[in-house]
């Protein structure tokens, strides 16, 4: 058992003789199932909250977020030279994210 295992353990035991866990809503009843709770990882599910509570963004989303900026900006373009300036920029920006995708999927194992 891992000491994160029995520091919660510990507090659960010390919450319940306490009195702290009875008559709660949904006392006695299974917890509700989240979509895709059983696809995540709990270790990696920790690490994104964290990451989301301090405003930080994995590189893979912000490249996202560029490359659609990307596509917008392109869709308002008329000159020929700008769309090609701007679609050469979103073709850089979508390579960076199948690589940045491809390293997640890599290191994550799936």
């Amino acid at each position: 058992m891992a000491w994160w295992d029995r520091l919660i353990e510990r507090r659960i035991l010390k919450a319940r003789a306490e009195g702290q866990l009875e008559n709660l809503p949904g006392e006695g009843q299974p917890l509700p199932d989240r979509p895709g709770d059983a696809l995540v990882d709990p270790g990696l599910a920790a690490g994104y909250r964290i990451m989301a509570e301090n405003g930080v963004l994995p590189e893979e989303f912000r490249i996202a977020k560029l490359a659609s900026e990307a596509k917008e900006h392109l869709a308002t373009l008329s000159d020929p030279a700008a769309r090609k300036a701007a679609m050469a920029k979103l073709a850089d920006l979508e390579m960076r994210l199948a690589i940045a995708q491809e390293a997640r999927r890599k290191f994550h194992g799936n």
